[in-house]
């Protein structure tokens, strides 16, 4: 071994130290706002009754799929009523909403950047490689520096560790558009941001939305993390239980996670499916559609044949 040792660590410390001394005030103003956004949606979904945020759910879910998930949703939220886990399940909701509204919209306009410009993915790709491979548990540590201790460390880590997928798949996506019907836009005079907005996105839809879900899943996925940092909810949950070694309590809190996650699993996932009509009617027979030939049908050339 020698005594060559790179100072990565110190360097990354020295970085964190000058932004935080330099715009200490641009990430006060940022907290406030993360914070205040997650404390409206929580006061959304923790005001009204269980049974109302229940209703309007399944709703939800029936519009998306069908009654059956719409059942399944009611069903799974009732079980976590039932195990008394309403209040957390709805502040872990509350931060994974946020979130993941937050990484989609910085992620869906990075994918449209690097699907338009090759130089930007070149430039893209290896950060979004380093930021899927990191331990999540790292942006935790100058997320409590520059953020401070509470629910903001945890969105900021969450952001971070899930926007990936939404970058790709939108770049994806939009590459994977018939170049034939871009063309044809141009033919017809269509500006680049006319083509963007009425054929490519729309296009591309069924992949942006499974970027979608993929930044849900990872979002629900940094709930245990995020309760490290004071972000409460079913996060807080998991940890106090794994400090008191209670069983039960991650049993409960565990499942209501997964609850969560396969609600908003279905639901996002059946928003990316393309709708088809239904097919209540029936169908009517086609106006010039042949009557069949009856018996005394049949017999008239056999008739005239032998005539």
């Amino acid at each position: 071994m020698t005594d060559i040792r790179l100072p990565l660590g110190d360097w990354a410390a020295a970085f964190i130290a000058f932004i935080t001394d330099v715009f200490g005030g641009f990430f006060t103003v940022v907290r406030n706002v993360f914070a205040g956004f997650y404390d409206l949606v929580d006061l959304v979904l923790q005001s009204p009754p269980f049974w109302i945020v229940v209703i309007v759910l399944a709703a939800v879910a029936w519009l998306a799929k069908g009654w059956k998930l719409a059942l399944g949703t009611a069903l799974g939220l009732l079980v976590i009523v039932g195990v008394d886990q309403w209040d957390n399940a709805m502040s872990t909701l509350a931060l994974v909403l946020v979130a993941s509204l937050i990484a989609v919209a910085i992620a869906v306009p990075l994918g449209v950047l690097a699907a338009r410009s090759d130089v930007a993915s070149k430039v893209i790709r290896p950060i979004l490689d380093f930021m899927q491979t990191m331990p999540a548990m790292v942006y935790l540590i100058p997320a409590l520096i520059l953020f401070r201790v509470g629910v903001v460390p945890g969105i900021v880590a969450t952001i971070i560790f899930a926007m990936a997928p939404g970058v790709r798949l939108t770049e994806l996506g939009i590459r994977g558009v018939d170049t034939e019907v871009v063309e044809a836009g141009q033919a017809f005079g269509a500006s680049p941001w006319r083509i963007l907005r009425q054929i490519q996105l729309p296009l591309a839809m069924p992949s942006i939305m499974a970027g979608v879900n993929q930044v849900i899943m990872l979002s629900l996925s940094m709930v245990v993390i995020a309760g490290m940092v004071g972000a409460g909810g079913l996060g807080g949950e998991v940890v106090q239980s794994l400090t008191r070694i209670d069983v039960g309590l991650g049993f409960e809190a565990g499942l209501s996670v997964v609850i969560l996650a396969i609600i908003l699993d279905r639901v996002t996932g059946a928003l990316g499916v393309p709708r088809t009509r239904s097919s209540r009617r029936k169908a009517a027979p086609a106006p010039d559609a042949p009557e069949p030939l009856g018996p005394e049908a049949e017999r008239i050339p056999a008739a005239s044949a032998t005539a």
